[in-house]
């Protein structure tokens, strides 16, 4: 009997013990209160000194490389004339903007100036106001200018060499070729870009969603060189795409023969031409070039008079330019699917976002 009596108060009391031990490890999912933790800047930049640099340079200079987790910089209010650049291996930098109208990184360089450093001309891809270089780069709230004006040719307000990079709320001002985007995937959502002659162009992978494109007068608001093995170039999503009174311009010309545009449910105000599309003058362009355009709204919308060679997507076909199938696969001729969602990235900072 007594033996009994043990092993009953011994299995009541291992019992006990694996009870204990099991709800220690039910509360261990509260600890993932720390990933909503309020969002902390490594570096805060101030151009009237209350900061911890007064450069924007200065900030990515100090953040660490190779990084995967992000390193936060608030930009304070001001015009910050510097060049900028953020080099390969400062990667998953998030530049923060106080407000977008009031945080302007601007330059004057272009095409045709001279470098003092060099003795030669910056040439268009050397005429960035800034660069970007480093992986998963994110900027909310941010002016990135040019303002060499419309005299001296290409001036770029920004060069994108960034994969899986993201801009939010941001506007990109400039005249002739304002934004390059490079053989990388970026995303772009609420954000103004404006410009003379192919203002937006490049080999890059790019979505445009709720976008304002601008135009001031010139031969065609994109110029894609994207390349034959990769399936998107630039596709503008639900824009709205605005001008100066009486301007006319083209929705893109291929800078090179196989050039992806496609625009789907954008708004077009009349300045847009009615042929809609160009093929910079070889006509063999016509059998490469990958245009297209779903469902868009506005007089400048009007497919009657649309060049024959642009294609006008069904429903199916609409459904392939999602922007999560845009970005499955990674920019290379040997692709490999990677799923990037730049709304997780979203997710993330939806605290800064205005």
């Amino acid at each position: 009997m007594k033996k009994i009596i043990l092993w009953v108060i011994s299995s009541f009391l291992i019992t006990g013990l694996l009870f204990a031990c099991n709800s220690e490890e039910d509360t261990t999912p509260q600890q993932e209160d720390e990933d909503n933790e309020p969002i902390e800047f490594k570096y805060v930049v101030d151009i009237n000194g209350s900061g911890d640099f007064t450069s924007v340079q200065e900030a990515i200079d100090a953040a660490p490389d190779h990084l995967f987790v992000p390193t936060y910089v608030l930009i304070k209010n001001g015009t910050y004339k510097e060049e900028i650049t953020v080099p390969k291996g400062k990667d998953n930098l998030v530049l923060v903007g106080e407000s977008v109208e009031n945080v302007i990184l601007t330059y004057d360089n272009a095409a045709e100036k001279v470098d003092p450093e060099t003795n030669q001309t910056y040439g268009t891809s050397g005429s960035s106001s800034t660069f970007i270089h480093g992986k998963g780069f994110v900027a909310l709230n941010i002016t990135f200018e040019n303002s060499a004006g419309r005299d001296y040719g290409p001036a770029l307000a920004i060069y994108v060499n960034s994969d899986q990079s993201v801009f939010y709320n941001c506007r990109f001002l400039g005249r002739q070729d304002t934004f390059y985007g490079n053989r990388k995937r970026m995303y772009l959502k609420n954000c103004y870009i404006e410009g003379t002659v192919d203002f937006i162009f490049g080999p890059a992978t790019a979505v445009f969603e709720d976008c304002e494109i601008h135009g001031y007068g010139g031969t065609s608001i994109t110029a894609a060189s994207t390349e034959p093995y990769v399936n998107f170039g630039f596709v503008f999503r639900n824009c709205k795409l605005t001008a100066e009174s009486g301007v006319k311009t083209d929705l893109g010309r291929p800078w090179r023969p196989y050039a992806a545009v496609a625009y789907l449910e954008t708004e077009m105000a009349d300045f847009v031409k009615p042929e809609g599309w160009n093929n910079w003058g070889n006509a063999d362009n016509e059998a490469t070039a990958r245009f297209a355009e779903y469902k868009n709204t506005g007089p400048g919308s009007n497919l009657s008079q649309r060049v024959e060679w642009m294609n006008v997507l069904s429903d199916a076909e609409a459904e392939k330019y999602e922007t999560l199938n845009v970005f499955k696969t990674t920019y290379a001729e040997n692709s490999v699917e990677d799923n990037w969602d730049p709304y997780e990235v979203l997710d993330q900072v939806s605290e800064l976002i205005e």
